[in-house]
């Protein structure tokens, strides 16, 4: 079973919004077992829809769109499905009937560009829209199904939770389903890790993936199973072999983060929290901030030209705010180099690391912040 999602829509070419509906109607496949093996964004025209519609039917047995039913002369992705498939529009009465009685609910009145709403291609089943005015439709086949989902989100999950994934799981009956768990690492490089793990990545069931981030590297395990359990248990055996290969490079799975497994180490110790940083542009305290104790203060220095001045600022915050631990972070550019001097001053002891950074310089304050959560966490271990 392969589905392929087109997202419709000149304004998500050109950038102006993002594209959240591909996330959400890939995630809700992956529930029911469909793999989504491609996605697609297409502009408001007619024929390119049909085009990429035509393709996407060459390659999957289910096709979403999403976008393009509304009632402007660019809204034209029932133009696009019709051409697609050779199914001419057609009025359908009642489903204009259904539009009169909404407008009428909503206190308002439609105009007449509304009554292109109502036209669906021949033979479509129109799926009702409960939260706005243009209704979605299937249009199915033997061997396949197209869906026409809105492009606003709410009205798109209500068609998809309520229509095409129960149809789905009728039509096609799926006979698996898909989990995903990332395993969070830091302190080792996406090279290093995928040394590390690379027979794992050759399974096909369970998958496993590396996507990087500065200073972070996550590992995705994605397995496909009869039932819940059986594919907890494949991720739970992946998942401790990487454990055990990656050791205190894994600092959490999921929704945790750097941030939040660093400051439960310094909770675990009674301490009270402290930074000095420079050269990051505030990116260690704005990582913290929105966190709870024990992180009281963050200092963002404008310029610190050696490691004394460093120390000595630390030292000075630490005493006024009464914290025995602190933490100190400087970043300087050096030609196409960044380097990031970490300082720690704690209970466990003192700490001074240096660490190298040679990717796109937009990274670099957040790779140093990272680096520098990483150290602490470990300094605590």
């Amino acid at each position: 079973m392969q589905a392929e999602i087109i997202s419709i829509g000149t304004e998500l070419l050109l950038g102006e919004i993002v594209d959240t509906n591909t996330h959400t109607i890939a995630q809700a496949l992956r529930e029911v077992g469909i793999n989504v093996f491609r996605t697609m964004t297409v502009g408001d025209n007619k024929e390119r829809i049909a085009e990429v519609v035509r393709e996407s039917l060459r390659r999957a047995q289910v096709v979403i769109t999403t976008g393009g039913l509304g009632p402007t002369i660019d809204d034209v992705t029932r133009e696009g499905i019709s051409l697609a498939l050779d199914r001419p529009l057609e009025f359908r009465p009642e489903l204009w009937q259904q539009i009169l009685e909404r407008f009428a609910r909503f206190g308002r009145q439609p105009t007449e560009n509304n009554r292109r709403q109502a036209q669906l291609p021949r033979g479509a089943i129109a799926i009702d829209n409960a939260i706005g005015t243009a209704p979605g439709f299937l249009i199915e086949s033997a061997t396949s199904v197209v869906f026409a989902l809105q492009g606003v989100p709410a009205e798109m999950e209500h068609g998809l939770k309520n229509y095409a994934i129960p149809y789905l799981r009728e039509k096609f009956n799926p006979q698996s389903l898909i989990k995903t768990r990332i395993v969070h690492t830091s302190g080792l490089g996406e090279s290093a890790i995928d040394t590390r793990l690379e027979d794992l990545e050759k399974f096909s069931n369970p998958t496993v993936g590396l996507a990087a981030h500065p200073g972070r590297v996550d590992v995705r395990i994605t397995a496909k199973a009869k039932t819940v359990e059986q594919a907890d248990e494949l991720i739970r055996r992946f998942e401790a072999t990487i454990r055990q290969r990656l050791g205190e490079h894994v600092y959490g799975i999921d929704g945790h983060t750097l941030e939040a497994a660093t400051l439960a180490r310094v909770a675990a110790y009674q301490l009270q929290f402290v930074t000095v940083e420079c050269g990051t542009n505030g990116a260690l305290s704005a990582a913290l901030s929105p966190l709870e104790e024990p992180f009281i203060c963050g200092q963002v220095l404008t310029q610190v030209e050696d490691f004394e001045k460093l120390s000595s600022a630390l030292v000075r915050l630490q005493h006024s705010q009464k914290a025995r631990l602190g933490m100190g972070l400087r970043l300087t550019a050096e030609g196409a180099r960044h380097i990031s001097t970490i300082l720690i001053n704690s209970p466990v002891g003192n700490e001074t690391v240096n660490r190298t950074y040679g990717g796109p310089p937009a990274y670099a304050a957040r790779w140093a912040a990272s680096v520098a959560l990483d150290r602490l966490r470990r300094h605590l271990a």
